[in-house]
């Protein structure tokens, strides 16, 4: 970490975390209509998928997707469905108790669920290739080492921001229990949420070459 402004990064990062953003509002969704356990297990999965994007940004394979509208397409359609799709499930499972979707494996499908929403959103290979590499010391040893480095502590403050909205989201959700209507509302409109961060996704243009 010779030569990087770590006091100046770790601010800017966490002013970054803080910022909502797709995210956050999906960890928030996931938490509306699962409860706390799925928030966490969500999130896990986001930070994972988040930790793929770091390793293939120093390796140079979000360079590459970056760089081919057709791969950046692809992977830009492929998130934006599997969203959409997970927003019309989690409507339709609406009037399912979270408590019975727990016992069918629900916490490890939030899991790899979550994996997959991260991996398969290009915006986060884009937001670690502007973000990280103005902080790197090009004439540092292992340049990679540092964007790895770089990119697990902004992982780690976007989780940490993360669990700060499920706190606050389980607490909202607290309040409908005892109203199983009202819940499933929330529940839905929870899906409804999901399914529009996938089309919004779906809209997102590729950045242009600098």
């Amino acid at each position: 970490m010779d030569g990087v402004n770590l006091p100046l990064f770790l601010a800017a990062a966490s002013i970054l975390a803080a910022i909502p953003g797709p995210g956050i509002f999906y960890v928030a969704s996931r938490t509306l209509s699962g409860g706390s356990t799925v928030g966490v297990a969500s999130t896990a999965g986001t930070a994972l998928g988040g930790i793929v994007h770091v390793i293939a940004g120093s390796i140079g394979i979000s360079a590459i997707i970056l760089a081919s509208a057709q791969l950046f397409t692809a992977l830009k359609f492929c998130g934006a469905l599997y969203l959409v799709w997970l927003g019309i499930r989690t409507f339709r499972e609406a009037g399912v108790l979270p408590a019975a979707q727990e016992n069918h494996g629900g916490v490890s499908r939030a899991l790899y669920e979550g994996v997959l929403v991260e991996v398969l959103n290009p915006k986060t290979a884009a937001f670690f290739l502007a973000f990280i590499p103005q902080f790197i010391d090009p004439a540092a040893a292992d340049p990679a080492l540092q964007f790895v480095a770089l990119g697990s502590i902004s992982v780690a403050l976007n989780t940490a921001a993360d669990i700060v909205v499920i706190a606050f989201a389980t607490t909202t959700r607290s309040q409908f229990t005892a109203r199983p209507q009202l819940l499933r509302r929330l529940r839905q409109g929870s899906g409804l949420f999901i399914a529009g961060l996938g089309i919004s996704l779906a809209l997102v243009r590729r950045p242009a070459a600098s």
